[in-house]
């Protein structure tokens, strides 16, 4: 873990003051961990180095950290640095904790933050290892890491010597790998120079916004849905109209009703976050029709299409009539791993001046040599062999989780993707439960913090397949239901 320097960045030392240059480093770290943005277990700089950055001998630095580890703030660590201690309870802290800890069975529609979106602290926690039942994370033991590394390894050595100007849209031989992937695995029949390489879902995703423009109109966002998705949109100046999902996805008639002239729709028709649905073929018909008539662009996050668990996945939204309308936003974060940091956008030819002059003025060039690996993935096969052996592992994976809910006689589960959805009663706190359940080392995920602010949420949990461990599975369910108050 690096050093937290930026909550001391701001450290400003007055030479004049009656308080000694070491009060004043112990008082400023004492109030960033106070504020928590020094959280426990975070390292410190060494005496050296802060010395260096604050211009003091490194014994000033010492005595601070004395004086912090005789209150008990800091502890010392050997190799491993001086790090943040477990925390006293600040006055402050016990009223927060007392306002986000309600009883088990309060009534909770949805604990709402400040911003409208409850429960995202759980969308933000991030884990070395994923946690038993964990969303969004692929299995750990399915990646194929040793050929990644061979091929990692040997795409850092091709491009150590290509020290020039990276062309942000990116590689050529990487963007005609996924144009002949799509074509095949997605029925999208594109050229390489409608694909623009990105940094993930996010950086692809704010690429278009920009290339749309589209700050202070309205936008269809599914409800519920993915709720960083609609904290995005606002950050952009987007306003997220919720449209309801029902089983055959995204109500297009109540979009059409309720924002007719809505700048775009942002939607995952392939696989839908998190009910698991695939937009039915006459609301395919509708959405592209409704984006024809009014001129507005279809956002089509791809994010899980590949992975379907029962038969073939359905066609991109951009691979059929009205294509033209569609900006298909891909990533790998899913089917290979967050960490390889690669997605992708297929731009409609209507907007791909628009962005590619995003892309060259404004995107960050992804990494070459991941590029180059993934481009030889690809190329050798390996990528439609590493969906194949992850469609069968999360298959029975998903099938070992719902036999064994039944014999823990659990709430009758149903199926949402690479997730089940265990309902709970109406009122019960879903997020307090997953917030219990992380303290077991399961990665529980509540249904209620995928609804609007305002929609009426269901309660329940979402539990991931992928990082279920068979040999523990029935112990993780068992520890779930005593959680919920039904275990034995």
């Amino acid at each position: 873990m690096t050093a937290p320097t930026a909550p001391l960045a701001g450290l400003i030392l007055d030479r004049q003051s009656t308080r000694t240059l070491s009060e004043q480093i112990a008082g400023h770290i004492e109030s960033a961990i106070r504020s928590g943005a020094l959280p426990e277990g975070s390292r410190l700089p060494s005496w050296r180095d802060l010395a260096t950055q604050l211009g003091v001998a490194r014994g000033t630095v010492r005595a601070a950290y004395d004086r912090l580890i005789d209150r008990d703030l800091l502890y010392t660590a050997g190799a491993a640095g001086t790090r943040i201690a477990s925390p006293p309870e600040w006055p402050s802290r016990m009223k927060q904790a007392d306002t986000a800890n309600p009883p088990m069975f309060a009534a909770a529609s949805r604990p709402d933050d400040e911003t409208g979106y409850g429960s995202l602290a759980l969308f933000r926690q991030r884990d070395t290892r994923p946690l038993s039942f964990q969303m969004g994370v692929p299995a750990h033991d399915v990646f194929p890491a040793t050929l990644w590394a061979r091929l990692h390894r040997q795409a850092v050595q091709a491009s150590a010597l290509n020290t020039g100007v990276m062309d942000p849209r990116g590689l050529p031989e990487l963007r005609t790998a996924l144009a002949s992937h799509l074509a095949l695995a997605r029925g999208l029949d594109c050229s390489p120079n409608q694909i623009l390489i990105t940094t993930g879902f996010r950086s692809g995703l704010a690429m278009v916004l920009r290339a749309i423009d589209c700050a202070g109109k309205q936008a269809w966002v599914e409800d519920p849905g993915f709720p960083i998705t609609r904290m995005a949109l606002e950050s952009a100046g987007v306003h997220p109209v919720p449209i309801a999902v029902d089983d055959e996805g995204l109500d297009v008639a109540q979009g059409q009703a309720t924002a007719p002239g809505a700048a775009f729709a942002l939607v995952t028709p392939g696989q839908q976050a998190p009910m698991g649905v695939s937009l039915s073929a006459a609301r395919r018909r509708a959405l592209l029709h409704w984006a024809r008539q009014s001129n507005g662009w279809i956002i089509e996050d791809d994010y899980l299409a590949e992975l379907h668990l029962d038969g073939r996945s359905p066609p991109a939204l951009a691979s059929g009539e009205y294509a033209d309308r569609v900006i298909h936003i891909g990533t790998f974060s899913k089917t290979l791993a967050p960490m390889v940091g690669l997605g992708f956008v297929v731009a409609p030819p209507g907007l791909l001046k628009r962005l590619t002059e995003t892309a060259w003025w404004l995107a960050t060039p992804p990494n070459n040599a991941v590029q180059i690996a993934v481009t030889r993935f690809m190329r050798e096969g390996h990528y439609f062999r590493h969906l194949r052996r992850t469609r069968e592992a999360y298959s029975q994976r998903r099938d070992l989780l719902h036999q064994t809910l039944r014999h823990c006689r659990a709430p009758v589960a149903h199926d949402a993707g690479l997730s089940v959805i265990l309902p709970l009663p109406s009122g019960y706190d879903d997020a307090r439960l997953a917030q219990q359940a992380r303290t077991a080392s399961l990665g529980i995920t509540p249904l209620s913090a995928w609804f609007a602010k305002g929609s009426r949420a269901r309660s329940g949990v979402l539990l991931g397949v992928a990082n279920i461990r068979p040999e523990q599975v029935e112990a993780d369910c068992q520890t779930l239901l005593s959680l919920m108050g039904t275990g034995p």
